[in-house]
């Protein structure tokens, strides 16, 4: 599709995407930065109770009792998009971390939603 034969829906549904997704890549850029410079930061200052949890849950770890530093729950994310964490890899990378947080972003929405139908029947 050429940019001259866009209808204006076409258009619109453009602009709605490139929104969302700059959305998207700005808070995985802030956590990909935050957890550099800021690693002792408090993980409940950038995630939902439900999401730091999922990361533990889903790399088979028992989620803390007290809320985590933000480095760790980042790198656990990062380990969910393919990050290995060996000793010369450095920090996560973005790409790594998208894949983390879609994940988490899946797996919180489902667990949202087996509460709501629990609690309903």
């Amino acid at each position: 599709m050429q940019v001259e034969n866009l209808q204006l829906g076409d258009t619109k549904k453009l602009q709605t995407a490139l929104a969302l997704y700059m959305v998207i890549a700005w808070r995985i850029n802030r956590l990909m930065r935050l957890g550099r410079t800021l690693p002792d930061l408090p993980a409940d200052l950038l995630f939902e109770a439900d999401e730091w949890r999922a990361a533990f849950i889903l790399n088979k770890k028992p989620p803390p009792k007290a809320v985590p530093m933000a480095n760790t729950v980042i790198r656990l994310i990062a380990q969910l998009g393919g990050f290995l964490g060996r000793k010369g890899d450095g920090e996560p990378g973005a790409k790594t971390l998208w894949l983390g947080m879609r994940d988490i972003a899946v797996f919180v929405q489902g667990t949202r939603c087996a509460c709501e139908i629990e609690s309903a029947g």
